[in-house]
């Protein structure tokens, strides 16, 4: 037989032991959180109001957003906290705005920030009483994730994938291919935003051990507009309809506006018009939409025929709009309403179903949301506001609006009827949506606003940290080296 030595022995009793402790200590967390809801979130990238439940274009069917609608608190004037990817999602999983964190821009995710070492992100603070994170798709920015956020990661692949097939040959020179947009032909299980579905679907069917914290990631609406032929046959390009779009509409704005807007990536507007393609760009973003919503109604089925379907929270929502035009523009990184306005939902139990909240609200209010909803332990370094009295009765007063910041001390404050902008500068702008939703007139500069202007000013971030895109190094990944 074989000997065991001391030290082995010793080890291996100690591990038991240890063991026998973390098994009491689950158990008794089992026992804390047993009642607390499991939580699902669902997000949707780039995702503007192009949905039925907010009525943003006529010629879009959502019926799966919409159900999910019906059977909670939709609110109608939820706005991002950043028009880019990166510091929305960096935002509303920490409950912290822009200007707090320095990161108003793609770059530098948090993983790569050392001080986010001592923030504790949603999924952290969640796990932290006894709840099991989960995700898949794109819940971050960036094929990364933050260190111990997940405890279970399923696929997370990269907006394109070698199975997509460019389509349009004659986007403009300097444009990336991430701009096409059409049908594609291949297998439908294989599109990375059903491939997420499938994921999380059989996650919500399968036992889990304790109460569940799952973010599920689409990716489209995202450039590039990709979806599969069937879908396409459903929104015929002849019928699409154009958003409305004033050809001097950027003529009010100031030049630190024109500038801060005008990005490099999207094809000018101007080529969609020349080249006809504007039609053809805006079916294949509806498409995107059409096959996102089949994706979500595919979830939402594994959860209502599942054993969570009446102790599960679900919140739906896009990390910020996009333009198709407006503006005389393309894609998001502006601080209007098409770039800022975005599809919220919250519903599961204790929430009264069909009802619509007016008040401007914000993404990072999720978080002390979902804290407040579970009962868990309150944070006090939270920018976000908790949205539980507006869950509980959608008219309940509300004093504060929704800001968006898009770049170092640039602001949009948002409150039920006005928009009112200010940048690095000192220029301004001013949309009242009661008469002006799409913001063609900018009344910043009619002295009868004065009053309005400087009470709404009053909201502007006190703190605005530096940008930290222009203080972290980049990290590239180290060249392999040739075997000799």
């Amino acid at each position: 037989m074989q000997r065991t030595s001391r030290r082995s022995f010793l080890t291996s009793v100690v591990c038991a032991a240890a063991g026998v402790v973390a098994g009491r200590a689950m158990a008794a967390v089992g026992a804390e959180t047993r009642s607390r809801p499991n939580v699902l979130l669902v997000a949707i990238d780039d995702l503007n109001d192009w949905v039925r439940f907010l009525g943003g274009h006529p010629d879009t069917k959502t019926p799966n957003m919409d159900r999910l609608a019906s059977r909670g608190v939709l609110f109608d004037n939820a706005h991002c906290q950043g028009p880019i990817c990166n510091p929305s999602r960096t935002s509303l999983m920490y409950g912290l705005r822009p200007s707090t964190t320095g990161i108003y821009m793609n770059r530098p995710t948090p993983w790569r920030v050392p001080a986010f070492d001592r923030r504790v992100s949603m999924p952290r603070h969640f796990a932290a009483h006894g709840y099991k994170p989960l995700t898949t798709g794109k819940v971050y920015h960036g094929s990364g994730l933050p260190k111990n956020d997940f405890e279970v990661v399923g696929p997370r692949h990269s907006q394109r994938i070698k199975l997509d097939q460019q389509v349009q040959q004659n986007l403009p020179q300097g444009v990336a291919g991430l701009w096409d947009f059409g049908p594609q032909a291949y297998e439908e299980a294989k599109f990375i935003d059903h491939v997420d579905a499938t994921w999380a679907a059989e996650r919500l069917r399968e036992p889990h051990d304790r109460p569940f914290v799952m973010a599920v990631g689409f990716y489209r609406p995202h450039v590039p507009f990709y979806a599969p032929e069937r879908i396409f046959h459903d929104v015929p390009r002849n019928a699409v309809t154009l958003p409305p779009v004033k050809d001097d509409d950027r003529d009010d704005l100031s030049e630190s506006a024109k500038t801060l807007t005008t990005i490099s990536s999207p094809p000018p507007h101007r080529w969609f018009v020349e080249n006809k393609k504007w039609k053809e760009a805006v079916q294949a973003y509806l498409a995107c939409i059409r096959w996102t919503d089949e994706q979500v109604g595919r979830v939402l089925d594994a959860l209502d025929s599942g054993p969570y379907a009446d102790n599960t929270l679900v919140v739906l929502y896009s990390d910020h709009g996009f333009h198709l035009g407006e503006k005389q523009r393309w894609a998001k990184f502006s601080l209007w309403e098409r770039s800022t306005h975005v599809p919220l939902i919250v519903a599961g139990p204790g929430i009264a179903g069909g009802k619509r909240c007016h008040r401007p609200v914000e993404l990072l209010s999720i978080y002390p949301t979902l804290i407040d909803l579970c009962g868990l332990e309150a944070r006090a370094d939270l920018d976000g506001t908790s949205l539980r009295p507006l869950l509980d009765n959608p008219d309940a007063p509300w004093a504060p609006p929704a800001i968006t910041t898009l770049g170092l001390n640039n602001h949009a404050i948002r409150t039920e009827r006005w928009r009112y902008i200010r940048y690095a500068d000192g220029a301004e702008e001013l949309y009242d949506h009661a008469s002006d939703p799409n913001e063609w007139r900018n009344l910043a500069g009619d002295p009868q606003h004065a009053d309005l202007k400087a009470r709404l000013a009053r909201w502007l971030p006190k703190t605005n940290v530096p940008d930290l895109a222009k203080t972290t190094p980049r990290t590239r990944k180290p060249k392999k080296k040739k075997e000799a």
